[in-house]
């Protein structure tokens, strides 16, 4: 079965931005599942709550890369109070959709920004709310392409 990619999601596949490691991040988080291959990092430079910088590194399909390019930039330059409320669901739309059986890319992208939140704020003492970082699992795995 061939599946139809809209061109935001073939863009940021084929030229994916914020693409790498960074070095001095304040804030890392890795999602992934091994058994659907999908693995996504994303750092942080974090200066006065504000998400100076992102990169990312993403091991899978082309909806999986898409979604964590569309999502580094949906935060870049955002108070970390914005991107933590970001969705799933803004992210597919920010793409233009995608296949149903490629959404739970875009719930990895948000989990693993909301890992690398937490891992900010985890390594700087800040208090917050356990019921923000809650994962959602990646139940839509084991899929092809």
């Amino acid at each position: 079965m061939a599946m139809s990619y809209s061109e935001k999601v073939m863009d940021h596949f084929q030229n994916p931005r914020n693409v790498g490691k960074m070095e001095d991040a304040d804030g890392i988080g890795e999602v992934g599942n091994a058994k659907c291959g999908d693995i996504m990092k994303i750092y942080l430079k974090i200066k006065d709550d504000v998400i100076e910088d992102v990169k990312f590194n993403t091991f899978g399909c082309a909806s999986a890369i898409a979604t964590s390019s569309i999502a580094t930039e949906l935060i870049k330059g955002k108070p970390l109070k914005d991107a933590l409320s970001l969705t799933n669901q803004a992210v597919v739309e920010a793409l233009d959709g995608l296949p149903p059986v490629k959404i739970h890319c875009s719930v990895l992208a948000e989990e693993a920004i909301k890992a690398a939140i937490k891992d900010y704020y985890d390594k700087n003492g800040i208090a917050y709310e356990a019921d923000l970082f809650k994962e959602s699992g990646c139940e839509h795995c084991c899929h092809n392409g």
